[in-house]
């Protein structure tokens, strides 16, 4: 069976696929805000739409997702990035999840979050 890479990037940033379908396995890679200026809710807002467009074009839905990797930068802002997180989420389908509070890759991104999915 192929492998599927949707959106693979080719610098100057890092050599990545944002998305990869193996079978009826979706990943998608930690994904961060595109408007850093927005408050945590806002970057946790983003980030979320962005799973549901690469989810969408894996041929699958946010209720399918199994396991769930956040990163945020003070846990300070866990209740703001959480109740996002709540009203998003599949309240029948929840994944596993995971959130660790993190240094992330430059200091205006406030949450990373990463996604496994089946079809």
């Amino acid at each position: 069976m192929a492998i599927q890479r949707i959106e693979v990037t080719t610098g100057p940033g890092p050599r990545m696929s944002r998305c990869v379908v193996n079978g009826d396995m979706v990943y998608v890679c930690g994904l961060t805000a595109s408007d850093t200026s927005a408050d945590v809710k806002g970057q946790t807002q983003q980030i979320l739409d962005k799973i549901d467009h690469y989810l969408s074009e894996a041929g699958t839905d946010k209720s399918k997702l199994l396991q769930a990797q956040l990163w945020i930068t003070d846990m300070a802002n866990f209740a703001d990035m959480n109740s996002v997180w709540n009203a998003w989420v599949d309240p029948e389908n929840p994944p596993v999840r995971a959130c660790v509070k993190a240094d992330l890759a430059r200091p205006e991104i406030l949450v990373e979050i990463m996604v496994t999915a089946t079809k």
